[in-house]
């Protein structure tokens, strides 16, 4: 697991020192080694200080900071016959004996061509890469956009990178998120996308509620069985409630052992349930409690971390911050989470206002929409969450099989037309047939911001400096980001 960088200058000046530049903004305190690479050669150091005395003068760069996550995850780049790859991510189903980069670069150079848009097309995983040619880079990212990757341009460069803040950190100010389920040809022109595949609006299809819950059922098993073999433990985000629970118990049905881990504000109604839950379930419950000084603290770290000023995401990121935090410090450097869930089956009370109004055609556009847009939304800012901690996240329901199946599930099989009735039908059917109890099947949904108190805390902070949480927010990402790229 790692960070990418990948830059061109424009006037065929070199981009090598530049390249090392944005690592710095890539690099955290559990980086293990960074590599940068011309086309020709390759330069892996046990440090950025050390990068700094190579003598690549290139053009066009490639860099990489790795942290290992898995015993056979390789530095990077990696140097092939007719191209140098840098790879942030896993291939499912996973190999134990040949690390992720390997397969990749079989996979993206096959009979020494260039496969990249039948990679997108045809492999499973999350991940992003950049393929380095003479003269342009190849990059491409999963069809999900479970790994983060960014783009954008200025007058003097062309460059990518995992974060946000490598490219303003070389004066680009306009970046836009990579689209998944594409690839991009990167030259001194600029960027060339081409759609490989993306999710499609499917039609609801006519089942039944045991078909569709069976059907699930499977795809749910496989996907966790995926994210889990090889390895020796995993945790789960726990809240307690439907998706995390359902995620915890078909880990713990792969045989591996699996610790949940609780967060929440002291005094927070939603601990009880998720112990409760915990035992039932009979796996292991830590519980992070946190009070408003530890919000206050985690503020400007987390908006650091996810690059935006906004209130939601942030009232979401610290508790997720805290999580990945948590299971860093217990050694355990993969977690699963349940998001995706919402979008795919229903979860929102959006959808369910939509739907007493009895516009069917609008609630499949508004869930198609979250759907596509999940990765902007959610997926992006846990995941550079749990890398700051060198915790690896892996998400059993944001795959490109799940999205397919969810889309083709009728309303009626994800929420009744009755007001302040249960959504996520189906998925409550299949925690029914894994043995769950009422409690955890027919608990009501309670997003994190609310469930955690986080959001509360915000607002009484903001409050106390007299702001809005907008303003708060805004001032924040002003102060964390002020002078970065000038």
């Amino acid at each position: 697991m790692g960070s990418i960088v990948a830059i061109l200058n424009k006037s065929g000046e070199n981009a090598a020192k530049t390249a090392i530049e944005m690592m710095k903004a890539l690099d955290t305190k559990e980086s293990k080694t960074c590599g940068i690479a011309s086309p020709e050669n390759v330069i892996i150091a046990q440090s950025l200080g050390a990068l700094r005395e190579s003598k690549i003068d290139s053009s066009i760069t490639v860099g990489y900071v790795s942290s290992s996550i898995l015993p056979n995850d390789k530095p990077q780049p990696l140097l092939l016959k007719n191209a140098t790859l840098v790879f942030d991510g896993r291939i499912y189903p996973a190999n134990a004996e040949k690390p992720d980069i390997e397969i990749a670069s079989e996979l993206l150079t096959k009979d020494h061509k260039d496969k990249s848009a039948a990679f997108v097309k045809n492999t499973n995983g999350d991940y992003a890469f950049a393929l380095m040619k003479p003269k342009k880079i190849v990059a491409g990212r999963d069809v999900m956009g479970v790994r983060p990757l960014y783009y954008g341009e200025n007058a003097v460069w062309v460059a990518l990178a995992s974060n946000q803040k490598a490219l303003w950190s070389i004066g680009i100010r306009e970046t836009f998120s990579f689209p998944p389920g594409h690839v991009a040809v990167v030259s001194q022109a600029g960027f060339r996308f081409i759609s490989v595949r993306t999710i499609s609006h499917s039609r609801p299809k006519q089942m039944t509620m045991h078909a569709a819950a069976t059907k699930l059922q499977a795809l749910l098993e496989c996907s966790v069985k995926e994210r889990t073999s090889s390895l020796k433990e995993v945790a789960v985000a726990f809240s307690g409630g439907l998706d995390s629970s359902i995620i915890a118990l078909l880990a713990k049905n792969t045989g591996i052992p699996v610790i949940l881990i609780h967060v929440g504000l002291e005094g927070a109604a939603e601990t009880e349930c998720a112990r409760r839950a915990a035992e039932t379930l009979e796996l292991p419950l830590y519980f992070v409690a946190k009070d408003d000084r530890d919000v206050e603290t985690a503020i400007r770290k987390v908006v650091g971390i996810i690059e935006e000023p906004d209130p939601i995401k942030l009232s979401i990121g610290i508790p997720f911050y805290w999580t990945a935090q948590k299971s860093a410090q217990m050694g355990c450097h993969v977690m699963l989470a349940g998001q995706g869930a919402d979008e795919l089956f229903g979860g929102y009370r959006r959808y369910l206002d939509q739907y007493l109004k009895r516009d069917n055609g609008n609630v499949q556009e508004t869930m198609f929409k979250d759907i596509v847009g999940m990765f902007e939304a959610n997926l992006e800012r846990d995941c550079k969450i749990c890398k700051y901690f060198n915790v690896e996240l892996r998400l059993p329901f944001a795959t490109h099989t799940m999205s397919d199946f969810a889309l083709t599930v009728p309303l009626k099989l994800k929420m009744e037309r009755e007001i302040g009735s249960l959504r996520k039908l189906v998925l409550r059917q299949v925690a029914r047939n894994l043995g769950l109890p009422e409690f955890i099947a027919d608990r009501p949904k309670k997003a994190i911001q609310y469930a955690t108190g986080v959001n509360e805390a915000i607002k009484r902070i903001a409050k106390r400096d007299g702001m809005s949480t907008t303003e708060y927010c805004r001032n924040m990402f002003h102060a964390v980001f002020e002078g970065l790229g000038n």
